[in-house]
């Protein structure tokens, strides 16, 4: 069970702050059961709930700061996102995302970026769908890890490619 002040990842909403863990006073909700009070990171203000036992929804703590390390350097190691058929992408997309692994947002990164370069070299755009899981991956990735290693948001990327040059 997570506490309050703790930074968790959950589903697609991405990296929250528990504000609380508490019961709810709504007809038809059952006054015993407890929920988390979520507040998504870098939106003050705007509050999820979602039952503390909900099986549906994956929760996890986020990465602590040797964990993160760890991650950066399987980077080379992770394979991009095989998609055979393409009206299944946004689909794959959509399950990676909701995975709340960290791997898999690498997955897609890695994935999106060397597709949207293929699109340059052939005269094509990126697409919208690509283009905003790419974000939206990145996002929780960087953020993610801006937490863990006590880094500015700006200052993630540059770190892992300094990270990744010498480990080569």
């Amino acid at each position: 069970m997570f506490e309050k002040g703790d930074y968790i990842v959950y589903g697609s909403t991405g990296i929250c702050t528990v504000q609380d863990v508490t019961t709810m006073e709504m007809q038809g909700v059952d006054s015993r059961k407890l929920y988390y009070v979520l507040e998504p990171y870098g939106q003050p203000g705007r509050k999820v709930f979602t039952p503390v036992d909900n099986p549906k929804m994956k929760l996890r703590r986020i990465l602590s700061k040797e964990e993160a390390l760890a991650m950066i350097d399987r980077i080379p190691q992770l394979e991009q996102i095989g998609v055979t058929e393409e009206k299944l992408r946004e689909q794959i997309y959509k399950e990676n995302m909701r995975s709340c692994d960290c791997a898999n947002w690498i997955r897609m990164v890695k994935t999106l970026y060397f597709r949207r370069q293929e699109r340059v070299r052939q005269g094509k755009k990126i697409t919208a769908t690509d283009e905003r899981y790419f974000r939206l991956a990145e996002d929780n990735l960087y953020t993610e890890f801006s937490i863990s290693l006590d880094l500015p948001r700006q200052q993630v990327q540059g770190f892992i490619t300094q990270r990744l040059e010498q480990v080569k």
